[in-house]
């Protein structure tokens, strides 16, 4: 049920306001070149948008709380519990998070990227057809 207390609207409110900060950071880099504005930006969004699986121990001897979180959280968590295996799951799903979006960043920019002028057809044309020679007036001397 969605406007229940549920991880389904969790993800969707955190999906929502993660927009909020991708989009301002898009526009905050305007004064770079498209190119790294556009892998910063999605290498940010694909470390708050890559998921990593947690463990966290309960009160009860041996027993365990397990689920999904974003990676730069569980990183963070586990850094300050000093979890080694935690923060090397959260690092290394974030680190892989960063370079797909940096990678989704450089395929839009390839995809979108403009085209170059092709200056040989003007070339060509140049010496196909001569410039017309000017017309130089008769002077009566």
């Amino acid at each position: 049920m969605l406007f229940a207390d549920s991880m389904s609207l969790l993800w969707l409110s955190y999906y929502g306001l993660s927009l909020l900060v991708v989009m301002a950071i898009y526009f905050a880099l305007a004064w770079l070149p498209r190119l790294p504005r556009l892998v910063i930006t999605w290498g940010v969004s694909g470390v708050m948008w890559m998921p990593a699986n947690y463990r966290l121990p309960l009160v009860e001897e041996g027993e365990f709380y397990t689920g999904w979180a974003p990676s730069a959280m569980v990183a963070a968590v586990a850094f300050f519990e000093h979890s080694t295996s935690g923060l090397r799951n959260g690092l290394l799903w974030a680190i892989l998070g960063i370079a797909l979006g940096a990678c989704v960043g450089i395929a839009l920019w390839w995809w979108r990227r403009p085209m170059p002028v092709e200056e040989a057809p003007a070339r060509r044309q140049s010496i196909e057809e001569p410039q017309p020679v000017r017309r130089r007036e008769p002077v009566i001397r």
